[in-house]
């Protein structure tokens, strides 16, 4: 038969604490002699062998065969509270947080349509092959705005901003010509000619149409042939040749609703022009402040053939047509 000392060190080996080793001392000794004891450290409420729940407390005694024992069990769940309170804090610093929950979602993936690739193959080589710059500027579009109601015959061709803006660009672009050339590996190409792409929005994505010969055509003639072209890009029935070319581009898919934004060049042209939203803004007139429908307008040039002064150039000149529109008229 085992000693209840034998049982209970073996409940305690049980338990994963480590054997202990004792010091017995006789039945009767005093607690002044803790000191000679090796302290066997249980924790409170462990069950003996016998099923027997041990309450003892720090300094009780407890009799092993006529020896007596020193149980420190406040001591030992203190140290075992401490311990395991650092670990938690370790892991949780070094463990990620749970991700919150949504809730279940879904996604669609759709393949890019082969307009939509191209556009997005067009732009990425203008953004890596072209030292685009930035011009901006701001034109009073009273004198169009007042052109457009009074003027019976521009009335009934119902005049939109965009064929002013390609009315003013194809006269400037005559004036100006480096704004209408191109490069060519380690040639200037100038063009003799204006052909003109203009934007237009479809379903399936932008497309630039090109006038062709805009420096030949009246404002109601280029107005005429914007129609045409936007007609048939909304049908689907533009052709390649509809598209192809072009020696400047005007965009104007910011007019609504946009204060300004950089337009990025259609290469192998050299520049382009981007209208943007009317609004209102205090503007000084002969000596008064008043009221004005203001139009901020952005020219993004190849400064490889174009440096900042025929980028400006070409921007007053556009701003001198539109805010005298008598001049593109004769």
């Amino acid at each position: 038969m085992f000693s209840r000392r034998a049982r209970l060190c073996g409940s305690l080996v049980a338990m994963g604490f480590p054997p202990p080793r004792t010091r017995v001392l006789n039945r009767g000794a005093s607690l002044a002699t803790r000191s000679l004891l090796d302290i066997i450290k249980v924790p409170e409420g462990t069950q003996s062998m016998r099923g027997e729940t041990l309450q003892q407390q720090v300094g009780d005694g407890v009799s092993a065969d006529g020896g007596l024992a020193m149980i420190e069990t406040t001591k030992m769940l203190s140290e075992t509270s401490k311990k395991a309170g650092e670990k938690a804090s370790a892991s949780s610093s070094s463990a990620p947080r749970p991700s919150a929950t949504f809730g279940p979602r879904a996604e669609t993936r759709v393949k890019l349509s082969p307009l939509r690739r191209t556009i997005a193959s067009r732009l990425k080589q203008s953004q890596n092959a072209a030292a685009s710059l930035t011009t901006f500027n701001e034109i009073d579009m009273s004198s169009i705005v007042e052109l457009r109601s009074s003027d019976a015959l521009l009335a009934s061709a119902n005049l939109g901003y965009l064929s002013v803006f390609a009315r003013a660009c194809a006269l400037a672009l005559t004036e100006l010509p480096i704004a209408n050339a191109s490069i060519d590996g380690d040639d200037v190409v100038y063009h003799n000619y204006v052909d003109l792409g203009v934007t237009v929005a479809t379903p399936s994505g932008v497309v630039t149409p090109v006038v062709r010969n805009a420096e030949r055509m009246s404002l109601v003639e280029i107005e005429r042939e914007i129609q045409r072209l936007g007609q048939m890009a909304r049908n689907g029935s533009l052709a390649l040749e509809d598209l192809s070319g072009g020696t400047f581009t005007i965009s104007s898919g910011t007019v609504a609703n946009s204060l300004f934004g950089q337009p990025m060049i259609n290469l192998p042209q050299s520049a382009v022009l981007a209208m943007h939203s009317i609004k209102q803004k205090p503007v000084v007139a002969d000596g008064q402040i008043v009221m004005r429908p203001v139009m901020v307008v952005a020219l993004t040039y190849d400064h490889r053939l174009l440096d900042g002064r025929e980028g400006t150039t070409f921007l007053v000149k556009v701003k001198q047509y539109i805010e005298d529109p008598m001049k593109m008229l004769l």
